[in-house]
């Protein structure tokens, strides 16, 4: 486990920021934050679907804050456990997910790999948008384009 210098166990910003700690796995903190998304998938997936976008939307705008001022707090441009955009990129990319737990599965690879890889405009977000923006819209450009791909799918029947 890997605790940043400066991480205030006593804030609960940094708490939220780190994925609920998920963020300090010692190897691919995204992922694990994605996972720990995915427990918090499960209930959210019961709400009506306005419902639920409008709890993403709000933890997207919270997110530019939450990130933005724990980055500036711990004196690091884009922590790498800073998982919390994770969170929401995995959020928009389920966001009325076709295919039961199939689309689940598949929506959760295909985010990290998009997430991973980095394809246009995910890397241009990435390298030059700054603050917490930065740090949250490279993750919600890979939701929307992994969502994108699996209503697509499910629209052709693949």
């Amino acid at each position: 486990m890997i605790i940043p210098t400066g991480f205030n166990k006593a804030n609960p910003l940094h708490w939220l920021a780190y994925g609920f700690g998920s963020g300090f796995a010692p190897k691919a903190p995204g992922t694990f934050g994605t996972l720990a998304a995915l427990i918090l998938y499960l209930p959210m997936a019961q709400l009506p679907l306005l419902i639920y976008c409008g709890v993403v939307l709000v933890a997207f705008l919270a997110g530019i804050w939450i990130c933005g001022r724990t980055a500036v707090q711990l004196g690091i441009h884009d922590p790498g456990g800073i998982v919390w955009d994770e969170f929401v990129g995995l959020w928009i990319t389920l966001i009325a997910v076709p295919g039961g737990w199939y689309g689940v599965v598949s929506g959760f690879v295909l985010f990290r790999l998009l997430d991973i890889l980095k394809p246009w405009p995910i890397k241009w977000a990435d390298k030059r948008v700054e603050g917490g923006l930065g740090i949250m819209l490279d993750d919600v450009l890979a939701g929307i384009i992994a969502s994108l791909c699996l209503h697509g799918a499910s629209l052709l029947r693949l």
